[in-house]
This record gives C-alpha cells, structure tokens and sequence, in this order.
C-alpha cells in the first residue's frame, strides 16, 4: 500500500544501517548522511503538508469518470465508465465500479489512490458506506470503508488498517446518523460505533432513528414487530412493547403508539398526554404539538390544550411563539393563540442557530424576523451559512452580506479566506483586493465570489467562464449555464446540472 508524506529518503536510509567504520572519512560520510537525512525529513514534510491540502472531486469528460483535485489538475484519468466515488475530499481514496449488470444487481469494486495505484487488493469488494438525511442528502461515514471477503463484511479505515473482521452478513448506515452502523447476523440486527465497538448486540429484526436531528442517543428497536427505545450506550429507555415509538427532540419525553392512538410517557413510564391524537409532532419543554385528524394545536405535558387543534400546521420557533399555517398561508401566534403576526407568508423557518425566522412573502421577497419578531433583513435570501454565520442577501441588484447580528458586513469581512471580492459598478462586475482597490474591471454581466478552491464564475456575452485566485483568466467565458444554478468552478470543470461532479 502506498502512503502519503513518507518523511524520509528510501535510497538514503540503508545507508544509515551500513556497520561502523573506522577513520575520519567514514564519520565525514555518516555526518553528510545524516544531514541529508534531516533535510529530507523536512521535504517530506512539506509534501505531506501540500498533499493534504488537495480536496478531490469526480469528474466526467467524454463519457468517462475520473477525479479531479481543487486545482483543477486531473489525478485519475476519466477511463471509467462508472462513476467514482470519493468517500472522503481530503483523502486520495477512489472506488471505482466496473463489470456492472443491471439485470443481475452485481458489479466490482477496486480503490485507488492519488499515484492511480490499486490499494486495499486483499478483499473481494470495497465500498463507501453511504448515508441519508431526510432530504436525501448524501455523506460518506468517516474514514471508514466496508470490505467483503468469502461471503462477509467487515470494516477497514483509509490506512487499510482493520477495525472489524469480515464476519457479519452485513454493514450498513443508520440513516441519518454518523458513525453508527448497523450490522446483520443470521437476520437479526445490532448496532456497532466507528470503532467497531459493539453498542446493541444483533438481537433485534430493526434498528433505526428517532427522528430527523438524532444525535447518538437513542435508538429504536424492533423485537417481533413491539418497539422501544434504547440508548446507544445499550440502556433500555423504554420497553419494545408498543406499535411505535418517537423521542421527543430533548425534552426527556418519549411518544409511544398503543391500540392505534400516540400517548406521551417520561423516563419513569408516566403517562403524561393521553388525548387519542394520530399524532405526536414535537416537545420544547412542557408544550407538545399534537396532530388529530389531520389538523394541528398544542397540548402540555398536564394534558391541558394550549393552542386548539385547528391549524394546518403547527411548528416551535423560540419563546413562546409558534408558527402556525391556516388558509395556506404562514404566520405566528402565542400560547395564548393570539396572532402575533399575520397569515402573509408563503413559507416560514427557524434558523436555530441565528434565533432568527426566515420568512418568505413570495419567490422573491423574504423577510428576517428577529427574536422579538421586527423585521430585520429584505431580499431576496440567496444564502443561510450557519457554521460561518452570515445572511447572504441580493436586494436592490446587489448581494450584500450580514452576520447574525444582522449588521451589514463587507464581503471581505466574511469570506475571510478570499483574496479577490466581487463588485458592481455601472450595473457590471469585476473585482476588487481587500483593499477596495480593482484587480478586475468591470467588463462582466455576472459572477460569483471565489469558492472554496479559490475560483469565481465570470459570465460576460450571455455565456460563463472562470479565472483564478490572482485573477487571471482560466477558461474564457464560453459555457452556458443559464438552466445550471451551479456555477462553481474549478479551473476549467463546472459542476454539472445535478451538482454531483464536474465536467468540461
């Protein structure tokens, strides 16, 4: 297996094995070895440092899949004809699929690396193990591949190293949930960590998430078709003895399914809401939202209604506000069922982590409502970033930035790793340094700010291209993308329409 950074000199290193010699000239030749030694310990540190700042991408030319690096430099030539995955950007593992029948459902794997050499040979198949969020997103679990030798699964890392032996009948995600992993022995199933440590011993016909948002603390299991809840340390919450089960996001409340109606129990068994509902929505501390023949309200954990089941929809926002939809339309009320602010939006969200409300009056107008529900922000929403905590607007023919202060920010003053800052001028684009000085005329009908790799869009005649981190141009504008919202480049590759790879 080959491997990255090697921080020595392979031709160098039997030489500092050779038997002592006597005489100046021998000692004069061990101090040169060493020396040469030191200064390719620092070279090889210096590749491996460079080399673990390449991100990987799939890319498709002519019909043939191949990878691409962020410099837009092809790693794997595009030869094959299935697509290739890459479970990890940073990491330069590649799987390949080839012999694929459809008919059959049976194809092979193999896994390259950077240098296009085969790695991870001993196994019948290796695979990424893919997962899902409710909206279908896709991610790869960490550092962690699935390998198949003489019928069984086990676990490998990106080393090759392996975590566990091929003896299960199968491996797969828990869906929604990162590294933990379902295992399957003799049509029962359990639940293992990435680690391979065992966390629900294959005792069980199913396994699987609370609800969306689940965060490595409970899972439901499924014994003979009764269900219950246990912990991922292994801890019985509650017992597998109803139709169905949910955890109620943090609240410690538990919603159980008995005799065809959802009741709500706490960790001690207690029964808390009993009202005959079809449904159980969502807790925040002692009010639960509730669904009864196909309408919406809230109800406390005293059984006592808050918010009368009436409305179309019922969601949790902060304090104690919700936002409710009737007649089609979004606003938000109190507990008290008063109306706080009208029936006006087409669509409306907590953003969490902002403790803000996106709220949409029509495709092109939104509103941010602060936590005292005033209207912070009008645009046009392009962007919500939370991990970098910025709104990225477009209003009056121009995108502008704030934080979640709602404070209008520079663009510069977001995209802290940018070099180059898109600018309009005359109702054309160009660029500007950090500085406000032009780099770039404004010569383009359209762009977009650097990406992560360091290239911006340019579009100019109707048609894109792209230039570079210091500005130059690296592919004439001549692609037109005007049913592509992806206009993110890498060098001379666009993302192509699904947003899956890149292309020429």
């Amino acid at each position: 297996m080959s491997r990255r950074g090697r921080r020595y000199n392979s031709y160098s290193e039997p030489k500092l094995n050779m038997k002592k010699v006597l005489g100046v000239i021998v000692a004069l030749l061990v101090i040169v070895m060493v020396i040469v030694s030191i200064v390719n310990i620092i070279k090889g540190g210096k590749n491996k440092e460079k080399v673990a700042n390449y991100t990987y991408y799939t890319a498709y030319e002519n019909g043939k899949f191949g990878v691409i690096n962020n410099e837009g430099n092809i790693v794997i030539t595009p030869e094959y004809t299935e697509i290739v995955l890459i479970p990890n950007k940073s990491v330069p593992v590649f799987i390949c699929t080839y012999d694929v029948n459809d008919q059959e459902g049976t194809y092979k794997t193999k896994v390259i690396n950077q240098n296009n050499e085969e790695i991870f040979k001993d196994y019948d198949k290796v695979e990424a193990i893919d997962n899902f969020d409710s909206k279908q997103n896709i991610w790869y679990e960490d550092n962690i591949l699935r390998v198949k030798k003489d019928g069984k699964y086990g676990l490998i890392n990106f080393e090759g190293k392996e975590i566990v032996p091929c003896e299960y009948d199968e491996i797969t995600a828990l869906k929604g949930v990162t590294n933990n992993l379902l295992v399957k022995k003799q049509d029962k199933v359990g639940l293992i960590n990435e680690k391979g440590q065992i966390i629900i011993n294959t005792d069980y016909k199913e396994i699987k998430t609370l609800k969306e948002g689940y965060k490595n603390e409970y899972a439901i299991v499924n014994d003979n078709n009764q269900y219950g809840i246990m912990s991922t340390t292994g801890t019985v919450i509650v017992e597998p003895k109803y139709e169905d089960v949910k955890y109620l996001n943090n609240s410690e409340l538990f919603a159980v399914k008995e005799a065809g109606v959802w009741k709500v129990i706490d960790k001690e068994k207690q029964i808390l809401i009993d009202g005959g509902y079809d449904n159980i929505v969502e807790a925040k501390g002692e009010n639960v939202v509730v669904e009864k023949g196909g309408k919406y309200g809230v109800v406390t954990t005293k059984n006592e209604e808050k918010i009368p089941v009436e409305y179309e929809e019922i969601k949790y926002t902060f304090s104690i506000y919700y936002i409710a939809k009737t007649g089609g339309k979004y606003g938000i009320i109190n507990l008290e069922n008063e109306q706080i602010k009208g029936f006006n939006y087409t669509s409306m969200n907590y953003v969490e982590k902002g403790d803000f409300i996106q709220a949409d009056l029509s495709d092109t107008e939104t509103v941010i409502l602060d936590n005292n529900l005033s209207e912070k922000i009008n645009g046009i929403v392009s962007e919500i970033n939370q991990e970098a905590g910025y709104i990225k607007v477009y209003s009056n023919n121009e995108y502008k930035y704030y934080n979640f202060k709602f404070e209008e920010k520079k663009s510069s003053d977001i995209l802290t790793a940018n070099n180059l800052f898109l600018s309009k001028k005359d109702g054309k684009y160009g660029y500007v340094d950090k500085s406000g000085k032009v780099v770039i005329d404004y010569i383009y009908e359209d762009g977009t700010e650097q990406n992560s790799c360091g290239f911006a869009a340019v579009k100019k005649d109707g048609v894109w291209g792209s230039i570079n981190k210091v500005g130059a141009i690296e592919l004439e504008p001549s692609i037109n993308l005007d049913n592509n919202i992806y206009t993110n480049f890498i060098g001379k590759w666009h993302l192509d329409d699904s947003g899956l790879y890149y292309t020429k």
